[in-house]
């Protein structure tokens, strides 16, 4: 399962068909708590635009007993790599 971290409107402009919203800014305040938000019995890998804020989301969730890889690269090499990027109801997205 592909978990996007990035913000609400970067998320909307342009993401990975199927990819489940979850903004890094959830994971460190703490709104969003261990894995809530996540589906269970779907193991997730995490995504935001360059892979920075991944990187830290995976930190974050494994502090909290959660193991999630990132994808390097983030969207910005999905769209670059020629994957699929939608945005909002599913219409062709931009990666911001």
């Amino acid at each position: 399962m592909l978990v996007d971290v990035r913000e609400e409107d970067e998320f909307a402009a342009g993401h990975a068909p199927g990819a489940v919203h979850l903004p890094l800014s959830a994971l460190a305040d703490g709104s969003a708590d261990g894995s809530a938000g996540l589906p269970e019995g779907r193991d997730p890998v995490l995504i935001c635009r360059s892979g920075s804020r991944s990187r830290r989301a995976a930190e974050l969730l494994a502090a909290r007993g959660v193991s999630a890889p990132d994808v390097a690269g983030g969207m910005r090499e999905w769209a670059a790599l020629g994957l699929p990027v939608e945005g909002a109801r599913g219409a062709a997205g931009t990666v911001r």
